[in-house]
């Protein structure tokens, strides 16, 4: 399995992919593939089932240490947004949701509970006068559809820009859109620039891997 992910929720998808071709990836027999998934349903299961829980495992923001833990939770939720636009394709989703709905919406719910978390957080981050006063709902909802549209490759050219200045300017208008301005100074830059950094390398190197991924894995 953990041959065949990356290929089918990164690069390609599943729905056209023969069950030989999968058996290859996995480098196992079919025979060998049968005995635990017997069908693509099977195997779409087990692949959204790793994906929910990555998401439900996602550590929870704590703020133990005053006001400064605030600022390393905004990076941390900001660093777990990016990482995860990155393991989910929008090939990938449109797949899931159109041929097996039960499971696109399994995989909702687990975002829609660390949605939820999130959004808690900013509403506290408000309470205590640190975060603008902002809806915190929108501020969840611009993760969720604004950062894969700017980590696209077409978003890039279109835009003649590099994945990793997308992400700094991303996160920069995270960061002055969320802390009012006498709590900026909480916020250390130079703890998030080399995680957004190897995100955006291996961004780049997932959208770069091949015309066609099956053959290159071959």
């Amino acid at each position: 399995m953990n041959k065949l992910i990356p290929i089918v929720t990164v690069h390609s998808g599943f729905h056209h992919l023969k069950m030989e071709e999968i058996s290859k990836i996995m480098g196992v027999s079919r025979a060998t593939m049968y005995k635990y998934f017997s069908s693509k349903e099977e195997l779409a299961s087990g692949i959204v089932e790793i994906l929910v829980n990555y998401i439900e495992e996602l550590e929870e923001p704590s703020m133990t240490d005053g006001d400064t833990s605030y600022g390393r939770a905004f990076q941390q939720i900001f660093e777990q947004s990016l990482s995860s636009v990155g393991k989910m394709s929008e090939v990938f989703l449109t797949e899931l949701e159109t041929v097996y709905p039960e499971l696109f919406d399994k995989l909702n719910q687990s975002f829609a509970k660390r949605n939820q978390k999130v959004a808690e957080f900013y509403a506290i981050g408000k309470e205590k006068k640190i975060f603008n006063p902002v809806n915190e709902k929108f501020l969840v909802l611009q993760d969720t559809l604004l950062l894969r549209e700017i980590t696209n490759m077409k978003y890039l050219v279109q835009n003649q820009t590099s994945m990793e200045q997308v992400l700094l300017d991303y996160y920069q208008l995270k960061k002055f859109q969320l802390f009012r301005s006498d709590k900026l100074s909480i916020v250390d830059d130079s703890i998030i620039i080399p995680i957004i950094r190897k995100i955006a390398e291996k961004n780049i190197r997932n959208m770069t891997y091949s015309n066609n991924p099956i053959n290159a894995h071959y």
